[in-house]
Formats: C-alpha cells, structure tokens, sequence
C-alpha cells in the first residue's frame, strides 16, 4: 500500500552548519556535541582521510582529498557556515585555499577553521601575545606560529608534548593539559594561552586553565566553535 505524505520546508532560520573532521580525530565531534547542544542548527558532518601520524607531510596531503569530503556533507542544503577541523592543516594549506576547496565540494556562504577562528577570537578579545599549548612535533608547529605571526598574534611562550601520533594526542590526560597551559601561561605579559589542536581534549579544561591563570584560554574547538556560531549568526 503506498500512502501519501506531505514534505516539510526547511527552517530558513536555521540553516545547517557542516564540519569536516579528520579521519583520525576523536574529540572534535563529541565536544561539538556539548559545544552546539542548544544551537538551532542542524550540524552535518564528514570526515577527511588523514594520517596516523601529523606531519607537515600528511597535513598537506590533506587537501587533496577536501572538496570530495565537502562533497559528502548532505545535499542540496545551503550551509550557513563549514568548519574544516585541523588547526595545523589549515596552516599548512592556507585558510584561503581551504576555502576554495571546501566550496567547491558544497554550497557553503561561509568556511572557517581554528586557526582562523582564533585570530578572529584574540581580536574579539583584544589579544595580541598569547603562549601556545601544542601537542605536535617542531616542524607541525613552526608553520601554524607564523601563521599566526602574519596576522600580528604573537607566541610568546610555546609548549609542546612533542607527540606525532594521533591516537596518543586524544589520550593527554586532563591534568596534563591543565597543567601544561597553566605553565606555558605563567608569564605576566602574556594576555592570553591558545591550546592548539582539535583532538587535545580541552573543553573542561579552558575554564580551569582561565581562572587560575587570571586570563582568558582558548582552544582550537572553543574557537571554531564560537567563530561557526558568529558566522551562522551573521548569514541568518
């Protein structure tokens, strides 16, 4: 028996927000969960192939293969904004040219990613000399601190675990990061600490970091976050 059925229209007021995770990150979508819990929004998500180890190397191999995740978000929907979840990838590809990228694998008005998400939340705050949080390896970090030097936000102190692999990055203790951020933030003329890389587990620990140190933390997953929720504000 085929039965009728009527179709809804979609909420013009609340467009759908698209995030394109690395197929090895295991912490993203869970603190997106906690992040968008009460967002109107629908947020899709799809996964790019990436290495088990970040290198400069499988950062960049990653563009290769963005539009065709792009491509795999839910059509024929107009996406308010899309997140590409790689702090260090998007240093190493380019914010512009991962733009270009995602929008030629869907309809998207606007594309961001946590490097620039946390330009854009230093300046929000009035942040200029911020200490680094990183889990990577040297090579990893240097091009993600000029990065970060072109838009005037300097690192004036960096800490890294030193770690490539990606299995053991998702696994960094709480403590460890607490206490991690705490130290690289110690000095007084540091306005700020960024704990770089949306697999380091920081959600509960921005807010612990923040009030011990008597300054604002940021993280790569609060701030793409924030920056998704501005743009998808902005494009309403």
């Amino acid at each position: 028996m085929r039965l009728p059925y009527e179709v809804d229209a979609d909420d013009p007021h609340a467009p759908p927000l698209g995030l394109i995770v690395l197929q090895t990150d295991e912490t993203i979508e869970p603190e997106f969960a906690r992040y968008f819990a009460d967002h109107p929004s629908p947020l899709y998500v799809s996964r790019v192939p990436s290495g088990l180890e970040v290198t400069t190397h499988t950062l960049s191999d990653m563009a290769d293969e963005l539009t065709r995740a792009a491509s795999l978000l839910p059509g024929p929907r107009d996406y308010a904004v899309v997140g590409y979840g790689c702090t260090s990838g998007s240093a190493v590809i380019g914010a512009a040219e991962v733009e270009r990228l995602v929008k030629a694998g869907c309809r998207a008005k606007a594309v961001t990613n946590p490097l620039t998400a946390a330009v854009a939340a230093c300046r929000d705050k009035g942040i200029s000399r911020l200490a680094l949080l990183s889990p990577y390896i040297e090579d990893v970090n240097i091009p993600l601190i000029e990065a970060f030097a072109t838009e005037g936000i300097e690192f004036a102190a960096v800490a890294t675990f030193d770690e490539a692999v990606e299995e053991r990055v998702v696994r960094i203790s709480h403590r460890s990061v607490v206490e991690a951020a705490c130290k690289v933030g110690a000095d007084k003329g540091i306005e700020g600490v960024f704990m770089s890389c949306t697999n380091l587990r920081t959600y509960d620990a921005i807010g612990e970091v923040g009030a011990r140190l008597g300054r604002p933390a940021l993280s790569s997953n609060q701030a793409l976050a924030w920056h998704m929720s501005k743009l998808a504000e902005l494009g309403r």
